[in-house]
């Protein structure tokens, strides 16, 4: 029955679809708007205060000088920020984005997704266009901006979570939420690339541009958000007949009833959240170190010149974007055909992705400015290993409790925000000179956090509902006779 009925159903262009595509395209902006201020950091800051003490190392081989002229030209930078200032400046969006993660998807979870996501994105986009304006006017109001930006940003995913966990089928559960959580990494390859551009070539002396375009487009991908997206299949009024019974006959929940109480101590003491929640502060960790420091490495120790700094800094980025695409594709197929259950190969997606990421991270930190290409294909392959992670762990939340997703993310990625705050003041401390050796310093921090995550995620993550997650009413999804009992829950 379930099959036939299937075969009536659209995919790429079904209305589940569309909504994961609005959802990518938010945090996408999000993400872009968060990580606009790392390359842009790079050409409002005078060259000299960036690396002062490295510049005065004149050891460098020849080839390695000529491109530091290629630098930004000194008539572009306009402020005097000290390395120590400039990293409090790039992790203070996380001092706000901290703070609103449990709320966002408890709200989100109890009275629905669309105006917690659509109205905390115009605020980001504000907070965006006036960044210039503050710049200009006092470094503590960049640091007001970003923290409020933050703020505004730390409902976007658990909300966005939320809204998936009430759209997505049994067995597309990996492909729509992996999807639109590669927004993630995809807003910072376009942000790196634009920003790069956009330094040498935007107007308002370059930097400026960044920070105008990033925010004026976020507000307009509002507007189109509130007049498309809905929170549940039952208020789509665009839906056809098909997909409504598809979504509802394999879905394990009642969509159309929301979430009153949540079980937090069950929850705070099951060793499938625990799991989840320090795997994802394993990633999280990896993510933000590189996202903040990326196009200053690329500068100081590999003395790439702005435009290709921005255009290289986004190339790992775009490796996590393709495999994360890619293999929750392949999840969700082998799923279905109950050729893998889902606890085994969330475990081994995570798992490979730490121990890919840390190796080649450790490699990077033995790479110079002399072999500055074998280090952006190293960077490249840690972050395609990185991309294993969106179809392990980080929709991992879905499978132990969809009807609390918006909750149990917010829960993870308060943990998980704590690296974007820590990691880019660890960074600069471990590297005051910029040289190739204090950056090692810095790759072998994130591969030890990678270990970190393969011990606990290997040994207690699960990829079944949670007692506490299942259903008060019977809801019986029709499955393949050959799926694994292990994936036959009841609710």
């Amino acid at each position: 029955m379930m099959e036939s009925s299937k075969q009536d159903v659209p995919c790429i262009f079904s209305q589940r679809w569309i909504l994961s595509y609005f959802v990518f395209i938010g945090i996408t902006l999000q993400n872009a708007l968060r990580s606009n201020l790392s390359v842009a950091i790079v050409c409002m800051v005078k060259t000299g205060n960036i690396s002062s003490e490295s510049r005065v190392n004149n050891s460098y081989p020849e080839h390695c000088k000529l491109h530091i002229d290629g630098q930004i030209p000194i008539e572009n930078a306009e402020f005097d920020w000290d390395k120590s200032t400039q990293a409090k400046l790039l992790s203070s969006f996380f001092y706000g984005y901290i703070c609103t993660q449990i709320i966002g998807g408890w709200l989100s979870d109890t009275y629905g997704g669309r105006r917690v996501f659509g109205i905390a994105l115009i605020i980001s986009g504000i907070c965006s266009l006036v960044t210039p304006v503050c710049a200009r006017t006092s470094v503590y109001a960049v640091f007001v901006a970003r923290v409020i930006l933050g703020l505004s940003s730390g409902v976007v995913l658990p909300s966005g979570n939320s809204i998936i966990g009430r759209w997505a089928p049994l067995f597309e559960k990996s492909k729509l939420t992996s999807f639109a959580c590669l927004g993630v990494a995809f807003g910072i390859v376009v942000s790196f690339i634009t920003s790069g551009y956009l330094c040498k070539h935007g107007f308002d002396n370059g930097w400026g541009s960044i920070f105008y375009l990033t925010g004026g487009l976020t507000v307009l991908w509002a507007v189109a958000w509130f007049l498309i997206a809905r929170d549940t299949p039952d208020q789509n009024k665009w839906i056809s007949k098909a997909e409504l019974n598809y979504i509802k006959s394999n879905i394990q929940f009642d969509t159309s009833k929301r979430t009153a109480v949540v079980p937090w101590c069950q929850i705070a003491t099951n060793p499938a959240f625990l799991a989840i929640l320090v795997a994802h502060f394993c990633v999280n960790w990896v993510l933000y170190a590189l996202v903040t420091s990326i196009p200053i490495f690329m500068k100081t120790v590999l003395k790439y010149d702005i435009k290709s700094n921005g255009a290289l800094s986004s190339l790992p980025f775009a490796c996590q974007v393709t495999t994360g695409f890619l293999l929750s594709q392949l999840v969700d197929f082998l799923r279905k055909r109950s050729l893998i259950s889902t606890t085994l190969i969330r475990r081994l997606c995570s798992c490979l992705g730490f121990v890919g990421s840390g190796v080649f991270l450790i490699g990077t930190g033995f790479t110079s400015c002399e072999d500055r290409e074998i280090a952006v294909v190293l960077l490249s392959l840690a972050f395609l290993f990185a991309g294993f992670h969106n179809a392990g762990c980080l929709v991992n939340n879905i499978d132990i409790g969809q009807k609390y997703a918006g909750t149990l993310f917010g829960l993870t990625n308060t943990l998980a925000t704590v690296p974007g705050m820590v990691a880019p003041i660890v960074t600069s401390i471990l590297t005051p000179n910029d040289t190739a050796e204090e950056w090692r310093n810095m790759f072998y921090v994130c591969a030890g956090v990678c270990l970190l995550g393969i011990v606990v995620y290997g040994c207690l993550a699960s990829g079944e509902v949670q007692e506490w997650a299942k259903d008060e009413t019977e809801v019986n999804i029709e499955k393949p006779k050959n799926i694994d009992k292990k994936e036959n829950t009841k609710f």
